[in-house]
């Protein structure tokens, strides 16, 4: 089976202004053999297999491995981060232990240092880790930031300078923010103190990941709606590279410094920062992870990244809920392939959508799926 480039249907008007930005509708198209997985739900690149991880666990979203090698993971809507130990090594959780109830959106999680970080939608609490490293003990704030509006989610990554650094989403589709740290990157002292903007005009950079190789900041950034005449394929959503005092354009421009009509400020734009991949449109981008410790992966793999598409909503034909793979060539994302299809069927129907991507301490690949509640094991 054939797959075409992901960003083949971003429009050629978006390279109308010079930029460095890689866009993906210009690389050549890739064949991957396919091959069924999951009883024949989903389907892969040849050699490599799905099986459940664990079943029954509710909007589950974003996930953590803890020093011990547990996965935990969040719960949104239920408020509560959850231990999923796989103590036999079988490939599959023992079973499903709550460590914290009672938050408020919690989403995003890293370990850093003996703690447990969760990024709730108002801040960031951490848990202390006990003596065999299992997170323990009343959530305590560390700092907070802006909540309400749109863009609940929060993603949380400790950076190569051991600094912490939080996604917020803006509060809308298209607007000014009342404040800067809407529609940003926060960064924090690694105890989380010392807010301060990092990045900026990220609309909503629900995946957060540093780059083991260049140790480099990565986002993927979900683009605004109803953008006339043509919102079905534009914006393209984008794989940005955040650096520091960055703005990444988002009100006044989208794609490669095009200017939004509603502002159509052409100066500024020229002023910001392009994408460094273009994405579908409307695929919604969320988490990702790159594959350097994915040591059950085919060597050529170590060096990418697998990022999952939540799926579009407003689209008269749905794209995304897929995973799909990221090259990396010179530290810079350079095209993007499908590796996991099937959630949603030729009808548009899905029966599930992957929110993230983790390696975890095994060297496999786990998917999380808040719509069926389930995490995925992938292997080769």
């Amino acid at each position: 089976m054939q797959f075409i480039l992901l960003a083949g249907g971003v429009a050629l008007s978006l390279l109308s202004c010079t930029s460095s930005a890689h866009d993906a509708s210009t690389s050549p198209a890739d064949t991957v053999n396919t091959t069924a997985a999951l009883d024949g739900r989903l389907r892969v690149p040849t050699g490599f297999k799905v099986a459940y991880f664990v079943e029954n666990v509710s909007g589950v979203r974003f996930m953590a491995v803890s020093p011990d090698g547990a996965v935990y993971a969040s719960q949104p809507g239920r408020g509560r981060i959850v231990r999923l130990a796989d103590a036999n090594h079988d490939g599959k959780a023992d079973g499903v232990v709550e460590v914290a109830a009672g938050l408020a959106q919690p989403h995003g999680l890293a370990f850093h240092k003996g703690f447990l970080y969760v990024a709730n939608t108002d801040g960031v609490v951490r848990l202390t880790l006990d003596a065999n490293g299992v997170a323990t003990g009343a959530p305590v704030y560390v700092n907070h930031f802006p909540s309400g509006g749109g863009h609940w989610t929060r993603t949380i990554v400790f950076g190569a300078d051991s600094a912490m650094y939080v996604a917020v989403g803006s509060s809308c589709n298209l607007c000014v923010e009342q404040t800067p740290e809407r529609a940003a990157v926060l960064r924090f002292n690694e105890d989380g103190s010392g807010k301060r903007v990092y990045a900026m005009g990220l609309r909503n950079a629900v995946g957060l990941a540093v780059n083991p190789q260049t140790g480099a900041l990565w986002a993927s950034q979900n683009e605004r709606d109803d953008l006339s005449p043509n919102h079905e394929n534009l914006p393209p959503e984008e794989i940005n590279i955040v650096t520091d005092g960055a703005d990444y354009g988002w009100p006044y421009c989208y794609g490669n410094r095009v200017p939004n009509p509603e502002y159509n400020d052409a100066a500024r734009c020229a002023n910001t920062i392009a994408p460094a991949l273009a994405l579908k449109a409307h695929s919604a981008p969320l988490g990702m992870s790159f594959l350097s410790k994915a040591t059950t992966f085919p060597e050529d793999y170590r060096g990418d990244l697998l990022v999952a598409y939540h799926g579009s909503w407003n689209r008269d034909t749905p794209t995304g809920a897929k995973v799909v793979r990221v090259h990396v060539a010179g530290g810079k994302p350079v095209s993007v392939e499908d590796f996991i299809t099937g959630w949603q069927q030729s009808n548009g129907n899905r029966w599930g959508r992957p929110v993230d991507v983790l390696v975890a301490a095994d060297g496999s690949v786990l998917v999380s799926d808040d719509a069926s509640g389930s995490i995925y094991r992938v292997t080769h």
